[in-house]
């Protein structure tokens, strides 16, 4: 098992996008550990990308940590009740981000599954299981990563709250590209193809 680095994230958003795919996110506190496989990505190439928080240099409280240097959680509130879990990526002053859109999972799957509908995993149905955690805010109530989350460094243990990824490996997979979802705002950026998937994963969050 390899914990990715600082340098992994330090690229080009694009490719660290599709190289996230297979990767495994964990989320490891003093009481428990819970870990979901990445199979669907999205990239957000802001200031240029007009479907990025950080559209034409935007600079406020929310997207400040965009603009630090790769290998920190952006996690941000949609609709007024879901999060989503970002990562942010590039140099220091470019704010650029992968959204996790996603997960397959792993590990703690009972902790996963009492968090979504309050049964234990064996008791879910096969929807239930399917819907785990195929799609950002859905990952995010499984994976217990809310604002507290937001502006980890993914690449630093503190030993109380920590969020990292790591490579196991594992390759047996297509990528494919589609354009993103549910940003009908961004012009003609939305049909960029910036959302990368794990071909015919049952987790995606749309086929």
């Amino acid at each position: 098992m390899k914990v990715l680095d600082r340098d992994f994230y330090k690229r080009d958003t694009i490719t660290v996008s599709k190289e996230l795919l297979g990767k495994v996110l964990v989320h490891q506190t003093k009481n428990y550990t819970v870990a979901g496989r990445i199979v669907e990505t999205e990239a957000y190439l802001g200031p240029e990308d007009k479907a990025a928080h950080s559209y034409g240099g935007k600079m406020t409280p929310r997207v400040e940590v965009m603009y630090n240097q790769g290998g920190y959680s952006y996690i941000f509130t949609i609709y007024g009740m879901y999060q989503c879990f970002n990562i942010v990526t590039e140099k220091q002053g470019t704010p650029q981000a992968a959204l996790i859109r996603a997960l397959e999972p792993v590990e703690n799957l009972d902790f996963m599954a009492m968090r979504r509908f309050n049964k234990v995993y064996t008791d879910l149905s096969k929807k239930q299981i399917k819907d785990l955690t195929n799609g950002p805010g859905k990952l995010c109530i499984a994976m217990d990563l809310g604002k507290e989350q937001n502006k980890i460094d993914l690449c630093s243990s503190n030993g109380v709250d920590d969020i990292y990824v790591y490579d196991d490996g594992y390759q047996d997979f297509e990528i494919e590209a589609s354009p993103r979802i549910n940003i009908d705002y961004a012009e003609e950026y939305v049909d960029m193809p910036w959302r990368f998937t794990m071909k015919g994963n049952m987790y995606l969050s749309k086929k």
